[in-house]
C-alpha cells in the first residue's frame, strides 16, 4: 500500500513540474511580445509604418531580429497587435458589454458604452493616423480594413442590447443605428474635431453621446 501511495505522489507530482516549466515559458514569451508591442508603438507614430523597420523595433525592445519573429509573423503583425493593446486599454476589466447589459436605463446604458469606445479611440488615435496613412500599401489597408470591421462589431454587439432597453428608437433600423454609433465614435470624427478643431477629447465624447441618444432613444 505505502508504494502505491508513494507512485501516485511521484506521477502527480511530475506533470504539475511540466505544466509550471510550460506556464514559465508562457510568461516569458507573453512579457516578450508585451515589450515589443510597447518598444514599436512610438516608433510606429514617430516614423510612420514604412520607415519603421523590424530591426528599429527589436533594437528598442532590446530583443533579437530572431526572437521578434519568434513572436511575431512579421511587422504589420506588430502594428496590429500595437493598435489592439490601445484599444484594450480603455477596458482594463473586460466588462463593458456586462455593464451596458446590467444598465435598466437606456441612454445611461448608451452613455457608458460610449465612454468606453471614446476612451478606446482617444488612446488609439495616433496608431490609427500611422494606420490610414500607410493604408496605399496592401498590408497596412488590409489592417485598416479589419480594424474598421472590428469597431462596427464592438458597436453592433452594444445596440443589441441597447435595443432591449425601454424607449429605443423604431425609427432606425439595427444595422443602421450600429453606423451612428461608428460614425459619431471614430477615428475620423475625433481627428476633424479634436486634433483639428482643439476640442478635448471629454468635449467629443459628450457631443458623441448627445447626438447618439437623441438618434437611438425617443
Amino acid at each position: 500500500m505505502e508504494r502505491q501511495s508513494s507512485t501516485v505522489i511521484q506521477s502527480s507530482g511530475r506533470p504539475s513540474g511540466r505544466r509550471t516549466r510550460a506556464q514559465a515559458a508562457h510568461d516569458r514569451s507573453a512579457a516578450t511580445r508585451a515589450r515589443i508591442i510597447a518598444a514599436a508603438g512610438p516608433l510606429f507614430v514617430e516614423h510612420g509604418y514604412l520607415d519603421t523597420t523590424v530591426s528599429a523595433i527589436a533594437k528598442a525592445a532590446g530583443v533579437a531580429v530572431q526572437t521578434l519573429y519568434l513572436s511575431f509573423p512579421g511587422k504589420i503583425a506588430v502594428l496590429e497587435a500595437a493598435v489592439a493593446a490601445a484599444g484594450a486599454g480603455a477596458d482594463p476589466r473586460g466588462q463593458w458589454l456586462d455593464d451596458v447589459r446590467a444598465e435598466p436605463d437606456g441612454p445611461r446604458a448608451l452613455a457608458h458604452h460610449l465612454s468606453v469606445a471614446c476612451a478606446g479611440v482617444d488612446r488609439g488615435y495616433p496608431l490609427a493616423a500611422v494606420l490610414r496613412a500607410a493604408a496605399a500599401d496592401p498590408e497596412p489597408a488590409g489592417l485598416l480594413e479589419r480594424s474598421r470591421a472590428a469597431a462596427l462589431a464592438l458597436h453592433s454587439r452594444a445596440v443589441d442590447e441597447l435595443a432591449e432597453k425601454p424607449g429605443f428608437t423604431g425609427r432606425v433600423s439595427l444595422q443602421r443605428a450600429t453606423e451612428v454609433l461608428a460614425a459619431l465614435c471614430s477615428p475620423e470624427t475625433y481627428g476633424l474635431l479634436v486634433v483639428e478643431q482643439g476640442w478635448t477629447a471629454l468635449d467629443w465624447q459628450e457631443w458623441t453621446t448627445r447626438h447618439a441618444v437623441v438618434d437611438l432613444f425617443d
